[in-house]
């Protein structure tokens, strides 16, 4: 999975063409493989359950039914999604909830010291918010994983009213990632035979209008070429991964990132990391639990994903052995951290703070088991730059 994509582009030829022996002769890299980590072993448990490398702490942001410390907003329950943003010298991280009714989305203001300096909700009303993305205009799209669901865009310093884009499609929304290169936004779908969506906005910059397309490919296939169709009817009346005859069908689509050409989504059904080359339109697989020798996969339950700007993947788990794993530019995956006695949770919403030094991520039933019992974290240490 070695990401020089340019090198692989040219090997494609540039073709886009979807048959015959491209598909099936591609000579394409093994996806990672385990192997020694760049942050070393992990450490005993720390005073929070969480086991590090060395050089790394870790600290509690916030629990589920608990005022924020240090102020009087109190933090929802299963949290989910999530994303940091730069506010001045400090930076802001939004959270969703994954509960219905209630749903939503909140967020904690951090000083340029990481103290907590506030905390508030950016969304309310909505139903099951999962995962969503970031935009490069600085808004949060809080996605609705519910049949027919919508995206919501939100206001991470809680100023402006959310916005329900209709226009993005109603299907069972897990997560979104934004390409300012081809001014579009991915889009995957937490369904056993789900699709993998992009939106192309009328106007850069404006969700209001614009093309939802999804992802075609041979039927099957792991690697090669793909193009995009036009979903006839956004509204899902008809549901949109049935509208388009050839739709790549993926298991339980999840996390999903952008980064230098490159969206990677995450399938749960089948433990998979995707590289998606939008330079080159092609896709291949990053990781596969099912290629690694038996009983050595450090990586499963694969779920949420984020990056750090060494090129580094940082994938959490939902259930497996509760880490976040990572995997590296030359396709090494190994344990980055693990939380101990939370077996009945899942680890959600891994973002970075804007300098790259903190990240942020939750458990989201915690100790308890229970949506009541999320626990939102900070991991503070030497991050490869």
């Amino acid at each position: 999975m070695e990401r020089r994509t340019l090198l692989r582009a040219a090997a494609l030829g540039g073709s886009a063409a979807l048959g015959g022996t491209l598909w099936r002769g591609a000579a394409y890299a093994a996806p990672a493989q385990p192997g020694a980590g760049p942050y070393g072993p992990l450490g005993a448990p720390d005073a929070n359950g969480i086991r590090l490398p060395s050089g790394f702490t870790s600290r509690v942001v916030a629990r589920s039914r608990q005022t924020v410390p240090g102020t009087s907003y109190t933090w929802h329950d299963a949290p989910d999604g999530g994303a940091c943003y730069a506010d001045g010298t400090g930076w802001i991280y939004v959270s969703n909830s994954e509960i219905s009714p209630g749903g939503g989305a909140g967020a904690v203001r951090f000083s340029s010291t990481g103290a907590i300096t506030g905390a508030y909700r950016i969304l309310s009303g909505t139903r099951t918010n999962c995962a969503g993305g970031r935009t490069p205009w600085n808004t949060w799209l809080s996605c609705e994983e519910v049949d027919r669901g919508y995206v919501y865009e939100t206001d991470p310093w809680g100023v402006k009213a959310a916005v329900r884009r209709d226009a993005m499609g109603r299907f069972k929304h897990e997560a979104a990632a934004a390409d300012p290169v081809r001014k579009v936004v991915y889009m995957t779908e937490d369904v056993t035979d789900g699709c993998f969506y992009r939106f192309r906005p009328t106007t850069w910059g404006d969700l209001s209008a614009g093309t939802l397309e999804v992802l075609v490919a041979g039927s099957g296939a792991t690697s090669g070429p793909v193009t995009w169709a036009r979903v006839p009817d956004p509204t899902g009346a008809t549901a949109t991964r049935d509208q388009v005859s050839g739709a790549k069908r993926f298991n339980g689509g999840e996390g999903c990132y952008y980064a230098d050409d490159t969206c990677w989504f995450t399938t749960k059904g089948d433990n998979r990391v995707w590289q998606y080359n939008a330079a080159a339109q092609t896709i291949e697989l990053a990781y596969d639990d099912s290629l690694v020798p038996s009983g050595a996969a450090p990586l499963t339950g694969v779920d949420n994903v984020t990056g750090a700007a060494s090129g580094d993947l940082f994938v959490a788990e939902d259930g497996g052995n509760m880490e976040i794993c990572v995997i590296t530019p030359d396709d090494v995956v190994a344990p980055f951290l693990r939380i101990d006695d939370q077996s009945g949770s899942e680890i959600t919403g891994p973002a970075f703070s804007p300098d790259g030094t903190r990240l942020y991520f939750s458990s989201q039933r915690g100790t308890s088991g229970s949506s009541s019992g999320g626990i939102t974290y900070e991991v503070k240490g030497p991050f490869r730059s």
